[in-house]
């Protein structure tokens, strides 16, 4: 009785196995290397050692031969080289230029002596007069307004192997800058109110237009005696002493003519 149950477990196992043998997937072979493959690698290896022999000997021979100045070579060929930084030249001379704001090359002095008077009338006839004496010291400035400068004032011209780089400046027109009169030093000479003070008390008034006509005056013969052609001349020899320490050796200075002097 006890027999049949293990026969029959074993059987059962058995067709287990049997359907287990069945259903597996059959085992894939290696493949075989190639006897051709194997000498490829090995001599591919074998240069690649033998490579790296022969440039280690290279380096020690080097080392040997020369020392530092082999390992400053190398250091040189592996390093890279640093960006070249470059200057537009145009640019930094306008940022110097301009930082005079403006350039006085030529200041003109003069004293002036302007009457003024100022009449009393009853209907039309004069029946009074007052008159003013006003001498006055003033002051005229010429120069360059820096500030209009640009870089389409600068011209820069490459130079080749025999000529230098060369520099082409053209500064705007000269022009009166500032004109002013010395207070400190003008003054009234005379007032009069002419017979029995008939003449109106008009001080101030008369100072003011006697200051005004003097400043007219002053400018006028700064004018006459060419102070902006002084001036052009000046900021010539100004400019090329403020430019020149950059390094351009042809440097040329033009300065437009000046449309007026007023």
């Amino acid at each position: 009785m006890f027999t049949r149950p293990s026969r029959i477990a074993n059987r059962s196992r058995t067709r287990k196995t049997d359907k287990q043998k069945q259903t597996d997937p059959p085992t894939k072979r290696q493949p075989q290397r190639q006897p051709g493959m194997y000498r490829v690698w090995s001599m591919l290896s074998m240069a690649v050692l033998g490579g790296g022999l022969m440039m280690a000997s290279v380096v020690g021979y080097g080392l040997w031969r020369t020392g530092d100045q082999f390992m400053d070579g190398v250091q040189m060929m592996f390093t890279p080289q640093p960006p070249e930084d470059k200057v537009d030249a145009r640019t930094l001379i306008v940022e110097q230029v301009q930082g005079a704001s403006e350039l006085t090359t030529a200041i003109f002095s003069m004293e002036a002596v302007v009457p003024a008077e100022s009449n009393r009338t009853v209907g039309n006839y004069v029946i009074g007069q007052t008159n003013l004496l006003y001498i006055a010291h003033g002051e005229v400035r010429a120069g360059i307004d820096l500030s209009a400068i640009s870089e389409d004032n600068i011209q820069v011209i490459a130079g080749s192997e025999e000529l230098p780089p060369s520099l082409i400046v053209t500064l705007p027109a000269p022009k009166i800058l500032d004109s002013k009169l010395d207070v400190t030093r003008s003054k009234v000479y005379d007032y009069d109110r002419g017979f029995l003070n008939l003449g109106p008390d008009r001080a101030p008034e008369l100072q003011t237009l006697a200051q005004q006509e003097a400043l007219n005056q002053i400018r006028q013969g700064a004018c006459d005696e060419g102070i902006l052609a002084m001036a052009s001349e000046r900021a010539e020899v100004t400019m090329r002493q403020l430019i020149e320490p950059l390094g351009y050796e042809n440097l040329t200075i033009r300065v437009a003519d000046p449309a007026g002097c007023s």
